[in-house]
């Protein structure tokens, strides 16, 4: 694994702050009502992931570093399923947002991976 001074430069992280990003544009076009529902919780969810992956990052021995990387996963699954759900409930096409999505999942797992090794 390559060495890096910063949480920042991991690639893994800038996809996954970057979805985060992508979510509130979504999220600002679903209905009102939904504001203290779904929207909170697809943001919330959503923001756990790079979150999680900065606190893990500067964590000293391998168990704790992947304790947090497996949360992240944890967030990363519910936000796929609010996703799904904000499809299917036709408040936005989320296809793409799926799709990057499960680039981040690839790219955890690939990290994750790396720091049990």
């Amino acid at each position: 694994m390559e060495k890096t001074k910063s949480f920042k430069e991991l690639l893994v992280w800038q996809k996954a702050h970057q979805l985060v990003l992508d979510i509130y544009v979504l999220t600002r076009t679903f209905p009102k009502e939904e504001l203290f529902g779904l929207t909170s919780q697809l943001r919330r969810s959503a923001v756990s992931v790079p979150a999680n992956i900065t606190e893990g990052y500067r964590k000293r021995t391998k168990p704790d570093k992947a304790k947090y990387m497996n949360i992240a996963q944890g967030s990363l699954d519910e936000t796929h399923y609010y996703l799904i759900l904000a499809n299917d409930l036709t408040y936005a096409d989320t296809t793409s947002l799926q799709s990057n999505l499960e680039e981040v999942a690839r790219m955890l797992n690939a990290y994750q991976n790396a720091i049990s090794t």
